[in-house]
């Protein structure tokens, strides 16, 4: 069985080697770790509840490191033994690259497996696999991130612009002084006196109206006066 894939963590790298490198980080991280000692500089010991299908065991194994590399990675290696549900063994390279202020873990795994681990077909024990691998680099994760105390950093924003100042207000036109109103011309005064009857019947009617709509006149009844207030008002200019 061979796996590649990369994880990207919200920390340095150095704070991701050392995470790397303790028991209890690793412990917390695996899932079904029961137990994880430091038996040397470069070996571990680990008691592993697994089930793969129908397939459910405890295995026990050791583990080794070698090529290390600090910080940049190191290749790890190990086999574990379940009884009668078999064993696996295998490897796995670890890289981790820094990209602004975070960290890029890769990894590739060679892994066999043997007794009735092996017959549960290679689909059903990569996918398991993949499951188990994406639920340690999530936790795992967030061990460092509790641990170290390093939130994700956030994308640093652009300076704000230099405010531009204000327009000054732009100031109302002067108005000129309205001039003084002429006297009406002779002629003008004198207009016939049928338009200003025209005129002041229009706006009585309109009055009438609006009085009538608000009292609730009958329209026989303002209708009349509103005739009679306009002969009174052609009589009054005449």
């Amino acid at each position: 069985m061979d796996m590649k894939g990369e994880e990207r963590i919200p920390a340095p790298r150095e704070a991701v080697w050392e995470a790397l490198n303790d028991p209890e980080v690793l412990k917390a991280s695996i899932p079904g770790c029961q137990e994880l000692e430091k038996t040397s500089d470069t070996g571990f010991s680990a008691t592993v509840q697994a089930k793969v299908g129908p397939v459910k065991a405890k295995f026990k194994g050791e583990v080794s490191l070698s090529d290390i590399d600090p910080p940049n990675g190191y290749t790890i290696s190990g086999e574990g033994k379940g009884g009668a549900a078999g064993f696996a063994k295998g490897g796995a390279k670890v890289s981790l690259a820094e990209d602004s202020g975070e960290t890029v873990l890769s990894y590739e795994v060679d892994a066999n497996v043997g007794g009735k681990l092996a017959q549960i077909g290679s689909r059903l024990i990569d996918s398991t696999a993949k499951k188990m691998a994406g639920d340690f680099f999530a936790k795992f994760s967030e061990e460092v991130v509790a641990r170290t105390g390093t939130p994700a950093p956030e994308t640093a924003s652009e300076p704000a612009a230099a405010a531009e100042p204000e327009a000054p207000p732009v100031a109302a036109p002067v108005t000129a002084p309205a001039a003084a109103e002429e006297p009406a011309p002779a002629e003008t005064a004198e207009a016939p006196a049928a338009d200003h009857a025209a005129a002041a019947a229009k706006a009585a009617t309109e009055a009438v109206e609006e009085t009538a709509q608000r009292k609730g006149l009958s329209p026989r009844i303002w209708i009349i006066v509103v005739i009679a207030v306009a002969a009174l008002l052609v009589y009054g200019f005449q």
